[in-house]
């Protein structure tokens, strides 16, 4: 009796002390507002919030087996006698519950068994549970036997170095296969073209992309279409595709029977066996193509391209990234633009339209500067005086933008830009800044009244680095003499522009020039392009949003001529390349090691990312767009708690290593916010560019629950109907062979464990650890069945769906109700990204509840479900090992957004007078009752349209209270990655060409003067670039930086009262924690009017740069490691092909007469 005494007292003791520090804790923001709240009694408040949250921590526990599960796990993870660590080999437990016995023995445990018969201390639950089935007339009516075969359970801390070289050693495998294929692509092209004699009047029926498959008014097939074989295939997103032969693609401004694009179409015919070969070779293979000097794209498989609605493709092979790395050397430029009194109108519009497509052609390992002259120097970009920046594409857009503002006056001094423009190489490259490679100067001028060859003895001869490259605007040729032998001198070629039709060609005859001492090398360097979307590509192939907008990688190699008599003349035939979806990549990462928060991520040798999470949509007014510069942004733009680069910075530099950092992890389209401790492990990827790394949270993030079992036992549990596994991720290899490519990964796995298969390349121990997840959750398919069986339970269909999910990508889902009855039918599904298990990321739901307090539960509202009135409710929780630690399992449910709301406002319905009287109610007008999250997003209100919004837009005074008591607390947040509405001002630039067919009406228009020598400009003049602006008033959308808030409760405050001034009125609330569970709620007095406080919002405010820190930013150059291979001229290099003049054909101009004629009358 005394030792019973001695065990309460104890007890007692304990409680005590809690309940002093709670008392404490409360009592810190009770004594602010003691008395100040009588309308508003604490301890009803309490009332409620205890009474919801028992409620429905009950209903949730109930329905999603999360207790089951807790036991289960606890059983088999229990310390062996004479261990002391959980991460040690447990001996094999043997036996598991029969899951037709799961119902009825949750039953019996929550009834404690049998009186008097209590569970042994020290025994398990599945011990004790085991005895009752043994014994006579013992326990629940549940007798029949089942035994498994054994299983142990071990945790294991994960090794984040081994993880990561792992990963780089089979992304290395990926990539040399790809550039293989590539390789083969060039020999074959080579050979090709070796075996081949040019022929000009060489006449050639090809399959044209553009009119395949097309037909003319008397059902005809139209000349270069054909009948060409299409049918769908997944692997190439549905389009219809031809697998045995390729087709080709000619520029819109092109004439596709020119004799040069005749020839080369005729001898690339070869390149058709090598593309089916390689696909047969490596089914994972998607496009591959062969991209011609002369201007036409060959891409295998063949399939029907689509002009835009004025009747255009923008797409021209060689002004791609892949094509451009491939053909030259990294570049330094200085582009010098004549803006004398000359250069007025017309001139001007093509010299700014010039020095654009010139921008195109740089790649992100060239450097440049643009520079105005006249009688004086004037630098586009007035703050870069004196150097050269990195040619990304913010970069160039950014000097597009200054070239609407030049203007021409004055007189050109030639002599004093060369003179600067040689100085700025030169001091450039003697700092160690820069591509340290080629070097050019691009001149666009309407004239050179001498050949200045006093400035380059003095800078350039005799060694002639630096090569020049004049174009000559307008149709005079006064001064081509002059500006050629300029280009002769200096290793460089002429061209001459006359009108915008010809601005394209010319431009890109300069890289076949840079490209001539690669070529005499014979150097096939290979090329890898970063992150990136070809939209113009997407958009000929018609394809939607949701599957051609995917990012990719391209791996490139030039194609040279080998024929002897063209040896020193270095010709380029072109380049051949095959893309990488970087899903593919994804597919690659172990994501079950990494954790539930954790991710790999690779960069280039600039820097910028190939692969992240957080390289994402945007979501702006409910709809994902995507930033154009997606290739083009940096490893610091998203790890920017990393403020000194240290971890780009190495990886940039392909070192090997470790570091760690604070991070604050967004997720829910940005709305919610977690902060961890990440470690990150990264090395370089032999072979390519590239980084790769891993980012592991500490924690849980660092332990792996490694399980084993029978495969028997395993395959028969994962091939129940309720399992499913994640989409993105690969337990088989399914692509590698097309015979495999109809096989589920389950029906992979098994065919793979049991020796049928025996091929196929899996991964063998996801696979162990996926078949002890589905043994270990088995008996929750009987459960659920149990409690679907019983009709009442859940009479109301109040719940939805009961489901799970496992670090391994394995997911359980149990309806309690019809497919067609589902309040939101998109959960669970790949419509709905967040709550599924993705290629980067674990599911929404999941990720919540491994953060917060064990045993509790977190409940949302999916904003998506939100906005469109079919609202639902999750709850999830994650299961708790003995040792404290989360186990890779998190069980939930889905719930009726009105089931959910009857049982809170059920619930405040409830008071303690004896009377029955309550003194408040949240019936009453005189005060609001609300049930918020976490992230103070509303999940109850009175009003319906206030659902799923944050709390600060409806109650601004309360939320600004709350965060000045520290109840929540706001943290800033960084988007660099943002897209802003800027205003369309008016402008006279050739940006503002921004509309394909006022550019091509205008190309048309400039040829007709140029083939009847008509003076049409009076009439028709540049006052067209005018109409082509964007209309007036209007907005776009354009790249900025942002900073946003989140906002985030602090756990140590259960409960808080306050007062609000609102003008003389004082107004109060008490806010009041949900137990176990995310949530609180928050009752508002009403009887005063605060509407003078502003609401506090999330909306993200742009990041406003003055001029100085823009001059800064433009000048910083981060850390970049440059390309390996150089190329920047040869002794054998003929310098005297050096251009001429050039003319469009006349076939061309004829085949172009009547089109513009037609678009002259619209």
């Amino acid at each position: 009796m005394l030792g019973k005494w001695s065990l309460l007292f104890s007890h007692m003791c304990s409680s005590s002390s809690s309940l002093l520090l709670l008392w404490t804790l409360v009592g810190l923001d009770v004594v602010e507002v003691s008395g100040s709240q009588p309308g508003i009694p604490l301890s009803v408040v309490k009332l409620w919030a205890s009474a919801f949250g028992g409620e429905i921590k009950s209903i949730s526990a109930k329905y999603s087996g999360s207790q089951l599960l807790q036991k289960d796990l606890w059983a088999i993870t229990a310390p062996r006698p004479g261990t002391n660590s959980s991460s040690e080999p447990g001996s094999p437990v043997k036996g598991r519950i029969n899951p037709k016995n799961a119902a009825c023995l949750a039953a019996w445990e929550e009834s404690g068994g049998i009186r008097g018969s209590p569970r042994k201390h020290g025994e398990s639950f599945q011990t004790a549970y085991r005895k009752r089935l043994l014994g006579p007339n013992l326990g629940p009516p549940c007798t029949e036997k089942y035994k498994e075969p054994e299983k142990s359970v071990r945790v294991e801390e994960i090794d984040g170095v081994k993880l990561v070289k792992n990963l780089a050693l089979k992304l290395e495998e990926v990539f040399w296969k790809k550039a293989e294929a590539t390789r083969r692509l060039v020999e074959a092209a080579e050979e090709a073209h070796h075996q081949h004699e040019d022929n000009p009047d060489l006449q050639y029926e090809y399959f044209n992309a553009v009119l395949i498959n097309e037909v003319d008014e008397e059902g005809n097939n139209v000349e270069l279409g054909g009948e060409f074989l299409l049918e769908p295939n997944d692997h190439f997103n549905n389009l219809s595709v031809n697998l045995s032969l390729s087709v080709v693609q000619v520029p819109t401004n092109m004439y596709n029977k020119d004799p040069d694009i005749v020839n080369g179409v005729y001898w690339s015919e070869a390149l058709n066996k090598v593309f089916v070969d390689n696909f047969e070779r490596d089914p994972t293979l998607i496009w591959q193509y062969f991209g011609s000097a002369k201007g036409f794209f060959r891409q295998y498989p063949g399939v029907k391209w689509h002009p835009d609605e004025h009747g255009v493709i923008g797409f021209d092979c060689r002004n791609r990234k892949w094509y451009i790395q491939a053909a030259t050397s990294p570049k330094d430029v200085v582009i010098l633009i004549d803006v004398s009194g000359s250069m007025k109108g017309l001139r001007l519009t093509i010299a700014r339209q010039t020095v654009s497509s010139i921008l195109d052609t740089l790649g992100d390992d060239d450097f440049f500067n643009v520079i105005a002259y006249n009688q004086e120097i004037h630098y586009v970009e007035p703050c870069l005086n004196g150097t050269l920046v990195r040619a990304d594409r913010t970069n160039k857009d950014h000097f597009r933008e200054h070239l609407k503002k030049l203007f021409a006056k004055g007189i050109g001094l030639l002599g004093v830009a060369l003179a600067e423009a040689f100085t700025i190489l030169n001091e450039f490259n003697q700092t160690g800044r820069g591509s340290l490679c080629s070097q050019a100067i691009m001149l666009v001028t309407d004239g050179a009244t001498e050949m200045y060859d006093d400035v380059f003895e003095k800078y350039n001869w005799p060694e002639r680095k630096v090569r020049i490259f004049p174009y000559l605007i307008g149709r005079e040729s006064a001064f081509a003499d002059n500006l050629k032998w300029m280009a002769c001198a200096n290793k460089g070629y002429f061209s001459q522009i006359s009108t915008l039709a010809d601005v394209q060609e010319n431009v890109m005859r300069y890289l076949h020039v840079m490209s001539r001492p690669k070529v005499i090398d014979h150097e096939h360097d290979t090329v890898w392009t970063e992150a990136y979307v070809d939209s113009a590509l997407s958009q000929a192939h018609k394809l939607k949003d949701k599957s051609g907008t995917s990012l990719m990688t391209t791996v490139a190699m030039p194609v040279f001529s080998t024929k002897n008599e063209t040896k020193n003349q270095g010709i380029l035939l072109g380049v051949a390349g095959t893309d990488i979806p970087l899903q593919e990549l994804m597919k690659l990462i172990p994501k079950h090691m990494l954790g539930i928060h954790g991710y790999a991520f690779a960069i280039t040798n600039n820097g910028y990312i190939l692969m992240h999470p957080d390289l994402r949509p945007l979501y702006q007014d409910g709809k994902k767009r995507r930033k154009p510069n997606y290739s083009s942004v940096d490893l610091s733009e998203v790890e920017w708690e990393d403020k000194d680069d240290i971890l780009r910075n190495a990886m940039v530099k392909r070192r090997t290593g470790t570091f760690s950092m604070e991070v604050k992890k967004t997720v829910d389209g940005g709305r919610r916010v977690l902060k961890m401790h990440n470690d990150y492990f990264y090395t370089d990827i032999k072979g390519t560019p590239f980084s790769v790394g891993v980012a592991l949270s500490r924690g849980h993030g660092k332990y792996f629950f490694r399980g084993n079992v029978s495969v028997e036992a395993g395959l028969r549990d994962l091939e129940q109907p309720d399992v499913a596994l994640a989409d993105e991720w690969t337990y088989c290899n399914t692509e590698e062979q097309h015979e495999h490519r109809h096989l589920t990964q389950i029906q992979a796995i098994k065919m793979f464990m049991t020796g049928r298969k025996t091929h196929l390349k899996c991964d063998r121990e996801l696979i162990q650890e996926v078949l002890f997840d589905a043994v270990v959750t088995a008996p929750l398919d009987a459960y659920w069945t149990g409690l679907a069986l019983n009709k009442s339970e859940n009479s109301d269909k109040g719940v939805e769906i009961a489901f799970l999910g496992t670090r391994t990508g394995l997911s359980r889902t149990n309806l309690f109700v019809p497919a067609d009855q589902l309040s939101n039918q998109d959960f669970l599904t790949a419509e709905e990204k967040e709550g599924v298990f993705n290629a980067d990321h674990f599911p929404l739901w999941y990720k919540r509840a491994a953060e917060q307090v064990p045993g509790a539960f977190v409940y949302s509202i999916p904003f998506s479900t939100a906005l469109e009135n079919k609202s639902v409710v999750l709850a999830s929780t994650a299961i708790q090992l003995l040792d404290d630690r989360k186990s890779p399992i998190v069980a939930g449910i889905q719930m009726k957004l009105e089931f959910f709301q009857r049982k809170f406002w059920t619930a405040c319905r409830q008071c303690t007078a004896l009377d029955g009287k309550c003194g408040i109610s949240c019936d009453s007008a005189d005060i609001n009752c609300y049930l918020i999250d976490n992230n103070a997003f509303i999940l109850v209100t009175e009003e319906p349209s206030q659902t799923g919004l944050f709390f600060g837009e409806v109650e601004g005074a309360v939320m600004n209270k709350l965060l000045q008591m520290g109840s929540f607390k706001r943290i800033t947040l960084y988007d660099y990655q943002a897209l802003c509405r800027e205003f369309a001002g008016s402008s006279d630039s050739a940006r503002s060409l921004s509309n394909p067919f006022t550019v091509f009406k205008w190309l048309l228009t400039e040829l007709v003067i140029f083939l009847l020598e008509f003076n049409l400009y009076s009439w028709w003049n540049v006052d067209l670039s005018v109409k082509a602006q964007r209309p007036r008033g209007k907005t776009h959308m354009v790249p900025c930086d942002t900073e946003y808030p989140a906002f985030v409760s602090e756990r140590t405050i259960k409960e808080t009262t306050g007062n609000i001034d609102c003008e003389g009125c004082v107004r109060s609330f008490v806010i009041q924690q949900i137990p176990s569970s995310n949530l609180f709620m928050v009752v508002v007095d009403n009887k005063c009017d605060c509407s003078s406080y502003p609401p506090v919002t999330m909306d993200p405010i742009e990041i406003m740069y003055n001029e100085s820190l823009k001059c800064d930013r433009l000048k910083y150059q981060k850390d970049r490691k440059k390309p390996e291979s150089c190329h920047p001229f040869h002794p054998e290099e003929n310098a005297m092909e050096c251009g001429s003049a050039s003319r469009l054909s006349s076939p061309l101009a004829a085949a172009l007469l009547p089109l513009v004629a037609s678009t002259i009358s619209r």
